[in-house]
């Protein structure tokens, strides 16, 4: 399996994870286990790997794909936040060079999921921004949703008293 198709793969598996039953479907728990299992899997083989990719795109694919696995597992060994800490230092270099896409915006919804940094979610608003509304694709539009979810609620497993 080449580097594109082991985190296209991870992306792919912890999305469904992520939204695992919220077309209203019933959630079971064998599935949920066995998913979660496969997502902590493919995560920790890439993290393992040290893979990195040789463009800019691959290696924003690659900290996108362990971000997202990361935050999709709720598995932990007691190496998740190391692990998540060095993937975002790496972003941070990946994010001052990436050219403005749909990729880029994927990845500071990730990096906004993890550190809540106001200054990403500017730079996403300044992408979004830049689309044209009436031909974004399917892609651009659930990139668009998930980013507001993020910014909207940005605490999803903790309760805050207003």
């Amino acid at each position: 399996m080449t580097l594109s198709e082991e985190t296209f793969a991870l992306q792919r598996a912890a999305h469904e994870l992520m939204y695992l039953g919220m077309d209203g479907s019933p959630v079971y728990s064998d599935d949920l286990s066995r998913r979660n299992g496969e997502v902590y899997r493919l995560t920790t083989t890439l993290y393992n790997s040290g893979a990195e990719g040789s463009t800019t795109e691959e290696q924003a694919n690659v900290c996108l794909a362990l971000l997202m696995g990361y935050s999709a597992s709720f598995i932990d060994h007691g190496e998740k936040q190391k692990h998540v800490q060095e993937i975002l230092n790496r972003c941070w270099d990946i994010l001052a060079v990436l050219p403005v896409s749909l990729l880029k915006l994927r990845l500071l919804t990730a990096c906004y999921g993890e550190v809540f940094d106001d200054s990403l979610v500017d730079e996403g608003r300044v992408i979004i921004a830049s689309w044209d509304s009436a031909t974004l694709t399917s892609d651009q539009q659930e990139a668009i949703v998930e980013f507001q979810n993020v910014v909207d609620n940005p605490y999803p497993w903790e309760y805050i008293d207003e």
